[in-house]
């Protein structure tokens, strides 16, 4: 069954973390942006919802802790300690060795058994070995460079979940930048000291945004990158997820925070929430 919502977000959810490039002698934009901030992503006003982004996870799964649950493109490891304090057994997956080391040392600071773990989600070492798989706020999907890349997520994450499993993930709307200006909504949302967009261009071709991003490392560097991001629209992702073999896909709106089955998909929604449950044998 294939269920389309609106999805309403309010707020701008920019760039998570991501997987590890595999040409060591060249750095990709969403490498280099992750080298030194996980200080600084934890004040950016997209990072401020994960209590109730996690009391709809909880909904979703029953609040059943028995469950295992990967956390991919976990950052500073805020869903994963918010769903470890309430109980749940996460491991988190990130490409930033910093990013993790802060995850690390909220964890520690809240008395608090956390597994991260540093892996490329196109090449994640699990086979079936999870109950629900997270990829919230881009974790990863859709920052590659190429589809394909961005297809070996979604392959890499199928693996890794048990048959029957829950993947939940946002990712970039298509819809928004056919009817918005997507610029504009970046300038718009921004608050003193998050970080920057500007320049955007989006391709009709591609569906990708190109757009240089400006923000200021936990050092106080003032840094600036070229980045390029695709989004999908709504039949693209049904189409991946019927490909790789989901029993369901419901698509909904999603406001920062505030996640929920009420919102229906619209051309003003910049993110969509995507939940698919793997089939059974």
């Amino acid at each position: 069954k294939v269920r389309i919502f609106p999805l309403v977000y309010g707020t701008i959810n920019r760039h998570r973390a991501m997987p590890w490039s595999m040409n060591a002698s060249k750095m990709q934009w969403y490498e280099s942006l992750f080298q030194n901030y996980g200080r600084t992503y934890d004040k950016e006003c997209f990072t401020q919802g994960t209590r109730g982004e996690c009391d709809f996870i909880e909904k979703e799964i029953h609040c059943d802790k028995s469950l295992r649950i990967l956390d991919v493109g976990c950052g500073t490891g805020r869903h994963a300690i918010e769903l470890t304090q309430r109980g749940y057994r996460v491991t988190g997956v990130d490409l930033s060795e910093s990013q993790l080391d802060r995850a690390r040392e909220k964890a520690r600071d809240q008395h608090l058994c956390i597994e991260f773990l540093r892996h490329d989600a196109r090449n994640l070492p699990f086979h079936a070995e999870f109950d629900v798989v997270l990829m919230l706020c881009e974790g990863g999907f859709p920052l590659m460079e190429t589809d394909e890349m961005n297809f070996e997520i979604l392959k890499n994450v199928t693996r890794a979940l048990k048959d029957s499993g829950t993947f939940i993930f946002t990712t970039l709307n298509g819809l928004f930048p056919l009817f918005n200006n997507v610029e504009a909504f970046c300038a718009q949302a921004a608050q003193a000291g998050n970080a920057a967009y500007t320049g955007n261009t989006f391709d009709l071709m591609t569906f990708r945004d190109s757009n240089t991003t400006e923000f200021v490392d936990d050092s106080g560097n003032k840094k600036t990158l070229s980045c390029n991001e695709r989004y999908y629209v709504p039949s693209e992702i049904t189409w991946l997820l019927k490909t790789l073999g989901y029993a369901s896909i419901d698509i909904f709106g999603a406001k920062l925070g505030a996640f929920s089955r009420d919102d229906t998909l619209t051309t003003k929604d910049f993110e969509m929430l995507v939940i698919a449950q793997k089939k059974g044998n």
